[in-house]
């Protein structure tokens, strides 16, 4: 058994930030990931060549500077001024989301699309160089890479007097199944609340009005697939538009420029297929089908990407439960992150993104959460 003031259970944003936070204050923890990368939702998928990413029907892990969001794409520094402060004091590089030109609209199967006006966001959307995960491999970089362990998944708590067992299972390789038990001071839960609620067994149980309102709080991304399409160029700006596009047909109902500032050309839609639709059929017929929608939109060139992506986030263990499924993929009001009562008082606190007030579910919202989460910890904690 270990013995750590903290354990942070999850490995995405918002637990990769609140390690950052103790380490400043010089605080000991273990932070356990359960998926073999860092990260959570923000997830990039990396481009090399087109012989290399067509042989890939997921996601190609190689090195390259092309990296295109899988996940969350844009932040907004004009009013998230906490992560926009972060992102320059690790020094990334940041560019506007392209929307310069027109844009097109689908309204009927029967209609042909209509060119129209674009517009621009304001405040402008902004993106990272190297995609979302710029940010994740900057902050692990300063970590102590001994506390960060992934392919730990986080089973059971159990509370005793002292302190609070966490048992943690490796679920990788020879050595899986293989149970460590760390004995923590407090706990930080980095994860969403319904992925807490129904992944995670508590000893004794959670307050039950606390377990519920973890329950029914709806996790961002997890309904959701994205479909990208690289290029050898953005021919869509040739032409005078944004890559922009808005579609009551589908199978993507917005579409976007994902273009690297490098140059690498790329566009990007969010499906509007039910879960249900998407799980029906192979990924294979959903790619041909979205590469067929951006020729109507785009052109003949559209037809002949030199890779493409498709994340179903509802598919990922480690960010859907089942009843996202039939969930509206809006963004949640933020539960307690805390019980107030009972046994497991001043022990655990919710730090997910979805836990807070002000950005609830956005990327943001994890930095924001973590901070809340950590300066909150128990005095006897913060002193060490």
């Amino acid at each position: 058994m270990q013995d750590i003031p903290v354990v942070i259970v999850g490995g995405g944003l918002s637990g990769l930030y609140a390690a950052f936070l103790l380490e400043q204050k010089g605080i000991a923890y273990r932070l356990l990931e359960a998926r073999d990368t860092l990260g959570g939702r923000i997830a990039v998928t990396k481009y090399s060549d087109a012989h290399a990413a067509n042989n890939n029907t997921d996601i190609d892990q190689a090195e390259s500077s092309a990296a295109f969001d899988l996940g969350p794409s844009w932040f907004w520094p004009d009013y998230q001024t906490q992560l926009s402060t972060l992102i320059e004091s690790l020094n990334l590089s940041r560019f506007a989301q392209f929307e310069e030109g027109d844009m097109m609209v689908e309204r009927a199967a029967n209609q042909p699309p209509v060119r129209m006006q674009g517009y621009k966001s304001a405040p402008p959307s902004m993106r990272l160089v190297g995609g979302m995960a710029a940010l994740i491999e900057a902050l692990y970089a300063r970590l102590e890479a001994s506390y960060v362990m992934t392919n730990q998944v986080v089973r059971q708590l159990n509370k005793t007097p002292q302190h609070i067992e966490v048992q943690s299972e490796d679920s990788f390789g020879h050595v899986t199944g293989h149970v460590t038990t760390f004995r923590a001071q407090h706990v930080l839960l980095a994860l969403p609340p319904r992925l807490v609620e129904g992944r995670i067994a508590f000893q004794p149980a959670l307050p039950q009005e606390l377990s519920g309102q973890w329950r029914e709080t709806a996790t961002w991304m997890a309904p959701h697939a994205k479909y990208v399409a690289v290029y050898e160029s953005s021919f869509w700006r040739d032409a005078g538009l944004s890559g922009a596009a808005r579609s009551a047909i589908g199978p993507l109902t917005e579409i976007h420029d994902a273009s690297t500032l490098e140059g690498d050309g790329a566009l990007f839609g969010f499906f509007g297929v039910p879960v249900q639709v998407r799980q029906s059929v192979s990924d294979t017929v959903l790619k041909e089908h979205c590469r067929a929608q951006l020729v109507r939109l785009f052109g003949a060139q559209a037809s002949t990407p030199t890779a493409e992506y498709l994340k179903d986030w509802a598919q990922d263990l480690l960010t859907a439960m089942p009843v996202d499924a039939s969930g509206n993929g809006q963004h949640a009001v933020a539960p307690p992150s805390k019980p107030k009562t009972g046994m497991w008082q001043d022990c655990i606190t919710g730090c997910g993104s979805e836990w807070s007030v002000q950005s609830p579910g956005y990327v943001a919202g994890a930095v924001d959460a973590a901070t809340v989460a950590v300066k909150s910890l128990p005095a006897a904690i913060l002193r060490q």
